[in-house]
């Protein structure tokens, strides 16, 4: 798997966080292999975040901190993979948590598949009723679509996963990650090494879990900008657009034109509105282990789905500017 003498490397950009960074660096000590780098790219960090990792750095020498002026996430990781020697490079998250093992389940999965990519899925847990409700709808088909890797048992080739790990010879057969992509670098970066025949593997036995975002107004923001930068991504990889890519886009259209259908076709415009409550209903306390979480559920589901539509709609123009 890490043979002697070689190394894996892991990538983990980072900007102000002073409360998560030693957890971080924690789990990196600590996991297996031995043989491993962490490479940290800060976008500027104002907080006590490159102060701690100076300290972690003197006591470690294959802990390295490198600098991110850009800021943006696909440059970080560019940045990072320049200036690595490992292989293969695996990418973290400084907000997700790590099972012991997770590194050497990565290694034994691109041993076993031979698979290019591989990754596991995201699994989302919360501290609040609120974050454990984000959680649940975005792991439900009515939440997120087919979406394979929120699927938690899901194994086998897939069109993403989460975070990601990649054989260093993909980054140079496919291309680094594109910068025009400020949110949905990973979605397009997968979707294009698939497109030009690289494999993509979801094992589930690489655990991590990630605390979703902790408000409506965060979350909504959030999957705005997934919405916002997906047309881009669907521009620069056809092959890999999907039918759930559209669905929220064209139910916020039809949100906007019930008054003009209500002329059109009086009150039978309002019954695919109507069906959609009485989904939301059914699905919100499907899963949800009280009445607080099912609550929640019931505001979170059209939350993801109308900021994401709002957000593709918004990008769809923008499509024609970012080339």
């Amino acid at each position: 798997m890490n043979n002697s003498g070689e190394h894996i490397t892991v990538l983990c950009p980072v900007y102000n966080e002073e409360e998560h960074i030693e957890k971080v660096l924690d789990f990196f000590v600590k996991a297996q292999p031995h043989n491993k780098e962490l490479l940290l790219i800060d976008g500027g960090s104002t907080d006590n975040t490159i102060s701690i990792v100076k300290k972690w750095m003197s006591n470690h020498s294959n802990i390295r901190l490198l600098h991110n002026p850009q800021q943006y996430v696909p440059y970080a990781l560019n940045l990072g993979i320049k200036n690595s020697t490992g292989n293969p490079i695996i990418r973290i998250d400084a907000h997700t948590h790590y099972s012991e093992d997770y590194f050497v389940q990565i290694l034994k999965t691109f041993e076993t598949t031979k698979a290019d990519i591989v990754g596991g899925p995201m699994r989302a847990i919360g501290k609040t009723n609120f974050q454990k409700a984000v959680g649940i709808c975005t792991s439900t088909g009515f939440g997120v679509g087919n979406s394979q890797f929120h699927d938690q048992e899901k194994e086998g080739y897939v069109d993403s996963v989460y975070l990601g790990s990649w054989q260093r010879k993909v980054f140079d057969d496919v291309g680094l990650f594109d910068t025009q992509m400020k949110r949905n670098q990973d979605d397009e970066f997968h979707y294009r090494a698939k497109s030009m025949g690289k494999r993509i593997y979801l094992n589930p036995q690489i655990k991590s879990w990630y605390y979703p975002r902790n408000s409506i107004s965060k979350l909504f923001s959030q999957y705005f900008q997934y919405g916002l930068y997906k047309p881009l991504v669907i521009k620069k990889v056809s092959s890999e657009v999907k039918f759930r890519h559209l669905i929220p886009s064209l139910f916020v259209c039809y949100l906007l034109s019930i008054p003009l259908l209500q002329l059109i076709i009086g009150c039978i415009a309002i019954f695919p509105l109507i069906l959609y409550l009485i989904l939301n209903i059914y699905f919100s306390v499907k899963n949800a282990e009280n009445s607080s979480i099912a609550a929640f559920n019931f505001s979170v589901y059209p939350t993801l789905h109308i900021s994401y539509g709002l957000g593709f709609i918004v990008g769809i123009p923008r499509r024609a500017e970012e080339k």
